[in-house]
């Protein structure tokens, strides 16, 4: 879609597209669509990173629960079934799934949120890699990243679905 077209709709049209651009956390476009109109597709994923940061502490915490585990069995979004796909997380060994599911439980016994990880263009062994990595970092750092991470995977879907 145009963004053109983006910046023409009503806000319920808006929402309606836009309200599951973060994970199951529609209020990042509720307040993304006040910042209209966007001057470029730049301008409009500054605006949801900002919806991001900007929230407080509990609002964040809250959008990090809202991200499914990687290589989970579960039900995911249609954004991060695709995601997760393109990395070759839908076709793990047994052994593999088996490292993937001990990983995300440590983390989130350690950070009461689960891993988050833009994994668009990556591959299996550099998010394992990461993984492995980031799971010594203490809590406060890793909120941090997995903030950035969110606001990564917000870049990428938006780029997917809107051109100037």
């Amino acid at each position: 879609m145009k963004l053109g077209d983006v910046n023409a709709m009503s806000a319920s049209e808006f929402l309606g597209e836009f309200g599951g651009i973060a994970e199951h956390s529609g209020w990042v476009a509720e307040a993304a669509v006040a910042k209209r109109p966007y001057a470029n597709l730049a301008a409009m994923t500054l605006a949801f990173q900002n919806a991001v940061l900007g929230a407080s502490g509990e609002a964040q915490l809250t959008l990090l629960n809202a991200h499914p585990d990687l290589a989970t069995k579960a039900r995911l979004t249609q954004d991060s079934t695709n995601e997760q796909k393109g990395a070759g997380l839908d076709q793990l060994t047994k052994s593999e799934f088996e490292h993937f599911t001990a990983l995300n439980n440590a983390y989130k016994s350690k950070n009461s949120f689960p891993f988050i990880f833009a994994v668009k263009g990556a591959t299996k062994a550099q998010i394992l890699a990461g993984f492995e990595q980031r799971i010594a970092n203490d809590t406060q750092t890793e909120f941090k990243t997995a903030l950035k991470q969110v606001c990564k995977i917000i870049s990428f879907r938006l780029d997917a679905k809107v051109e100037e």
